[in-house]
C-alpha cells in the first residue's frame, strides 16, 4: 500500500476537495493552510483514516504537529499500520 496516496485520497474525500489534492506532496501544509480542515474536519479525518486503513488512533497520540503537513500525517499513519 502506498500510504501517502491513501492518506491524500482520504483527505480529498473527507474535505470534499474534488481532486484538488492531486498536487499535494509531503511538504504540503494542512492545518491553517486548507480552509476546509477545521476542528470538526480533523475529527472526521481521524475517523475515516481509522475505518479505511484499519488503524486505531488514541486521543493522546495526536496533536497539531500530526496535521502540520501531508508528510507528518503520512509518517504518523505509516507508523500505525501493521507490519
Amino acid at each position: 500500500m502506498n500510504v501517502q496516496r491513501e492518506v491524500i485520497r482520504v483527505i480529498d474525500e473527507v474535505l470534499s476537495l474534488q481532486g484538488r489534492s492531486a498536487s499535494f506532496g509531503p511538504e504540503t501544509h494542512l492545518l491553517g493552510a486548507i480552509p476546509e480542515l477545521d476542528s470538526m474536519a480533523v475529527v472526521t479525518l481521524i475517523t475515516s483514516l481509522e475505518e479505511q486503513l484499519g488503524i486505531v488512533i488514541e486521543d493522546d497520540e495526536i496533536d497539531g504537529s500530526t496535521f502540520a503537513t501531508v508528510g507528518s500525517l503520512v509518517e504518523f499513519v505509516g507508523a500505525k499500520l501493521p507490519d
